[in-house]
């Protein structure tokens, strides 16, 4: 039996051009960009999977994925892709009902995908130092439909971590080696940390500072993608790759 949407979900919209919105069927009759005027609740009852027409455009109407709710957020701040959040929840060992801490909140993005992995027993606490950034990540968690599992803080991680026994920690700010020491202090043994950084002398001196306290598995890695175009004439590689974005430390506590 096909599911149908209910009252309270979250449901992606994706347009003939693939374009995808996420839309909360609570919502109230509004204009929503690039769909139109709708009343959201209209979509209760509809089937997941089945092609249904708003106004005078086609949508597909599926259950949102991790990917749908990362590529519809909106943006402020420089996102931490996908590619690289899936390498920080593997490296970083992050699962369901884990304690996790990241700094650099920004639009959300990997915050999104932190509150997914750790749910529904788990936390994430996220630190920055702009409030604004935190308002927009949390409209972006809400529309995600998951600010219940995310705890925000206008805090700098540098000046140090409230927290204790954190199965995980993850730094997108300019300075992480400044909150090494915090966050060997938090971490419970065995834990993870993450820094991601855009630059070599951001990797240097993270690591140089990691090698100061008692870290091993202590690896970074450049995660670099490219997709390839498949047609009935043969395959190549696309020709917009997907370079360098930034540079992932990893580092485990022992005592």
């Amino acid at each position: 039996m096909n599911a149908s949407v209910k009252k309270g979900e979250v449901v992606t919209l994706i347009d003939e051009q693939f374009k995808k919105y996420l839309v909360n069927v609570s919502g109230t009759t509004d204009k929503y960009k690039g769909i139109g005027v709708f009343d959201p609740a209209s979509l209760v009852g509809k089937t997941y999977g089945s092609r249904i027409e708003i106004g005078n455009k086609q949508f597909w109407l599926l259950t949102p994925s991790l990917q749908d709710k990362l590529q519809g957020l909106k943006r402020r701040a420089q996102i931490i892709l996908p590619r690289d959040a899936a390498q920080i929840i593997m490296h970083c060992s992050i699962e369901s009902g884990h304690r996790v801490l990241e700094a650099g909140i920004g639009s959300g993005s990997l915050t999104i995908a932190l509150a997914t992995a750790v749910a529904p027993t788990g936390k994430v606490i996220s630190y920055d130092n702009r409030e604004d950034f935190i308002a927009h990540a949390l409209t972006n968690l809400q529309i995600a439909n998951l600010a219940s599992y995310v705890i925000t803080k206008h805090q700098d991680v540098t000046e140090g971590i409230d927290e204790k026994n954190l199965d995980a920690i993850i730094l997108d700010i300019p300075n992480p080696w400044e909150a090494v020491t915090h966050v060997w202090n938090v971490l419970k043994p065995g834990g993870y940390f993450c820094s991601y950084s855009p630059l070599t002398s951001q990797v240097e001196q993270t690591v140089a500072a990691v090698q100061q306290h008692p870290f091993i598995e202590v690896m970074t890695l450049e995660n670099i993608q490219r997709e390839m175009v498949v047609s009935s004439h043969g395959m190549r590689p696309k020709f917009d790759m997907l370079g360098h974005t930034g540079y992932l430390t990893f580092a485990r506590k022992v005592l």
